[in-house]
């Protein structure tokens, strides 16, 4: 990876968008540029309904990003729902074009390339090639051939493919703020980047990101993603059920949801009364166990859903380990324990010190721009930015990291 590499991450939720520019120094670290985030409008449940209302929550952010820092944003990685995305296995065995000098990178080029010969159906669209691992011709798996004397290597890869119609649709949106898409990536693939530590990923584990709309689910096995998927149910969805089962603002029933945020009522020390001041017959009094009992009863059919679609796609019976992250479910205690009960496997919250040193409004974001600098094989991964003042963005940038090596 070259050092001074500028990458852009764009992640599109549901109620935000987020945007953080890095740039990758010499221990393939990312240090944080600059970012923003705005209000997300224009979609829904992970669908788009509104291609313009987006657009608009998008430049946004980046406006805000390019006048603060008196750049130009000409290109960007997105993440996208894991419900519109198809892993496909897929191997490949080439031969070494000069065994004598070993295997060459445009060797391993080569098989990735042709890796991306599978079969796709009409209203899927490939958008990206990941190289699991290689085995060679004695047997030996490794993550980099490249040099290794092997008359042949089997390549074997992931075949990330997308729905055509949603692809059409993003791409739309980002024609509308002129802005070109460099690559399209999971979420949930994205945030393992920071959600996942070392141990986790010598395991079969499974990564939920519950966010205010939508739970995304990406299953790894020994860092491979065999499946990824989206349910259109979040923490905004808790929110709302306070607020219809007791009448009240959804101001108040955020409010509360943060007051009173546990999952389990067997775990209340006490039991409060609470004033409900926005009901619409005045003052109410109530219990706080009440508040606890609505959001159990979400927290709970969320883990319902995710271990009805991971049974239905039979990959419960390897799952070791769940790994929750995300602000839908960060502040409400125990939820952990009832991902455990309801799917019986271990659940625990993530803890990784690459997630803790984020705030969350970026995590995403950012957990995309350290998954794009993290990608093997390629010579540059940089996103067009182009500098609007006299004084050299890439200058002040790379004057950064000299001091970071020479001070």
């Amino acid at each position: 990876m070259a050092v001074g590499d500028i990458i852009v991450g764009i992640d599109i939720g549901a109620s935000k968008i987020s945007i953080v520019v890095g740039d990758v120094n010499n221990f393939n670290q990312i240090e944080v540029i600059c970012k923003s985030s705005s209000k997300s409008s224009g979609i829904q449940k992970g669908k788009i309904i509104d291609e313009s209302a987006l657009a608009d929550s998008i430049a946004e952010a980046v406006s805000t990003i390019e006048k603060e820092n008196n750049i130009s944003i000409n290109s960007a990685y997105i993440t996208i729902p894991g419900k519109y995305v198809t892993v496909v296995q897929n191997s490949v065995t080439k031969e070494a074009k000069d065994k004598y000098s070993g295997i060459s990178s445009k060797d391993v080029a080569s098989a990735i390339s042709q890796a991306k010969e599978v079969e796709i159906p009409e209203d899927k669209q490939l958008i990206d090639i990941l190289a699991e691992n290689f085995v060679l011709d004695d047997g030996r798996i490794t993550d980099d051939p490249i040099g290794a004397f092997s008359e042949s290597f089997t390549l074997n890869a992931q075949v990330l493919l997308a729905d055509r119609e949603f692809i059409k649709s993003i791409e739309s949106v980002f024609r509308r703020i002129n802005v070109k898409i460099d690559g399209m990536v999971p979420a949930t693939l994205a945030n393992k980047a920071i959600a996942l530590d070392e141990t986790d990923l010598r395991d079969f584990v499974m990564l939920l990101d519950i966010g205010a709309a939508n739970t995304d689910i990406g299953v790894f096995a020994s860092n491979t993603i065999l499946y990824t998927n989206t349910i259109s149910v979040g923490g905004r969805n808790i929110t709302n059920d306070i607020k219809q089962v007791l009448n009240i603002s959804y101001e108040e029933a955020e409010k509360l949801k943060k007051q009173y945020g546990l999952a389990l009522k067997s775990y209340m020390d006490s039991d409060n009364e609470v004033v409900l001041t926005t009901v619409k017959d005045g003052d109410k009094i109530i219990k706080s166990s009440l508040i606890v009992e609505i959001i159990e009863a979400r927290v709970e059919q969320i883990f319902e859903l995710v271990n009805k679609d991971i049974t239905a796609n039979g990959l419960k019976p390897n799952i070791n380990t769940v790994i929750l992250i995300g602000q839908g479910i960060a502040n409400i205690s125990k939820s952990d324990i009832v991902g455990r009960i309801v799917l019986n496997i271990p659940v625990k919250m993530a803890t990784t010190k690459a997630l803790n040193s984020v705030r969350p409004t970026y995590s995403t974001a950012y957990a995309l721009v350290k998954y794009i600098a993290s990608i093997p094989f390629t010579k540059t991964v940089s996103s067009n930015v182009d500098s609007k003042s006299d004084e050299n963005f890439f200058t002040k940038v790379w004057d950064r990291i000299k001091e970071f090596f020479y001070s």
